[in-house]
Protein backbone atom coordinates (compact mmCIF):
# COMPACT_ATOMS: atom_id res chain seq x y z
CA UNK A 1 0.00 0.00 0.00
CA UNK A 2 2.63 2.48 -1.01
CA UNK A 3 0.05 4.66 -2.71
CA UNK A 4 -2.11 6.23 0.02
CA UNK A 5 -4.05 8.63 -2.16
CA UNK A 6 -7.51 7.78 -0.88
CA UNK A 7 -9.75 9.26 1.81
CA UNK A 8 -11.41 6.07 3.08
CA UNK A 9 -10.24 2.48 3.24
CA UNK A 10 -12.91 -0.19 3.63
CA UNK A 11 -11.58 -3.51 4.87
CA UNK A 12 -14.02 -6.35 4.30
CA UNK A 13 -13.84 -9.81 5.85
CA UNK A 14 -12.89 -12.57 3.42
CA UNK A 15 -16.01 -14.41 4.54
CA UNK A 16 -18.19 -11.58 3.17
CA UNK A 17 -17.59 -11.44 -0.61
CA UNK A 18 -21.12 -10.08 -1.23
CA UNK A 19 -20.48 -7.19 1.17
CA UNK A 20 -17.18 -6.49 -0.60
CA UNK A 21 -18.96 -6.23 -3.96
CA UNK A 22 -21.76 -4.07 -2.57
CA UNK A 23 -19.42 -1.56 -0.90
CA UNK A 24 -17.18 -1.43 -3.95
CA UNK A 25 -20.16 -0.79 -6.24
CA UNK A 26 -21.66 1.88 -3.97
CA UNK A 27 -18.46 3.92 -4.03
CA UNK A 28 -17.52 3.25 -7.67
CA UNK A 29 -18.92 6.60 -8.83
CA UNK A 30 -18.01 8.71 -5.80
CA UNK A 31 -15.89 11.81 -6.21
CA UNK A 32 -13.95 10.95 -3.06
CA UNK A 33 -11.17 8.47 -3.31
CA UNK A 34 -12.32 5.26 -1.65
CA UNK A 35 -10.48 1.97 -1.63
CA UNK A 36 -12.14 -1.35 -0.81
CA UNK A 37 -9.99 -4.37 0.03
CA UNK A 38 -10.48 -7.84 1.45
CA UNK A 39 -8.86 -8.54 4.80
CA UNK A 40 -5.60 -10.34 4.06
CA UNK A 41 -4.99 -11.65 7.55
CA UNK A 42 -5.33 -15.41 7.79
CA UNK A 43 -5.47 -16.09 11.51
CA UNK A 44 -4.12 -14.72 14.74
CA UNK A 45 -0.37 -14.93 14.78
CA UNK A 46 1.85 -16.53 17.38
CA UNK A 47 -0.63 -18.92 18.90
CA UNK A 48 1.91 -21.63 19.60
CA UNK A 49 3.85 -21.99 22.78
CA UNK A 50 7.16 -22.12 20.96
CA UNK A 51 9.74 -19.46 21.55
CA UNK A 52 9.16 -16.34 19.47
CA UNK A 53 12.22 -14.76 17.88
CA UNK A 54 12.98 -11.13 18.57
CA UNK A 55 10.52 -8.84 16.81
CA UNK A 56 12.11 -7.22 13.79
CA UNK A 57 9.49 -4.53 13.45
CA UNK A 58 9.92 -1.74 15.97
CA UNK A 59 6.44 -0.27 15.75
CA UNK A 60 3.03 -1.71 15.03
CA UNK A 61 1.87 -0.75 11.54
CA UNK A 62 -1.82 -0.82 12.42
CA UNK A 63 -2.86 2.26 14.34
CA UNK A 64 -6.35 0.91 14.97
CA UNK A 65 -7.30 -2.71 15.47
CA UNK A 66 -10.28 -3.50 13.22
CA UNK A 67 -10.64 -7.15 14.28
CA UNK A 68 -13.80 -6.56 16.34
CA UNK A 69 -15.44 -4.57 13.50
CA UNK A 70 -14.69 -7.33 11.01
CA UNK A 71 -16.06 -10.02 13.30
CA UNK A 72 -19.23 -8.15 14.25
CA UNK A 73 -20.28 -6.53 10.98
CA UNK A 74 -18.02 -8.09 8.36
CA UNK A 75 -16.33 -4.82 7.46
CA UNK A 76 -14.45 -1.85 8.89
CA UNK A 77 -13.65 1.62 7.61
CA UNK A 78 -10.46 3.55 8.25
CA UNK A 79 -9.90 7.20 7.41
CA UNK A 80 -6.74 8.33 5.68
CA UNK A 81 -5.49 10.08 8.84
CA UNK A 82 -5.55 6.73 10.67
CA UNK A 83 -3.40 4.98 8.05
CA UNK A 84 -0.26 7.10 8.27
Amino acid sequence: MADLLFDLLFIVSRTEPKTYTEIRDVFADENRDVRVILDRRGRERRRGETAVPTERRYTERRLRDVTWDLRSSGWAVVRREEIR
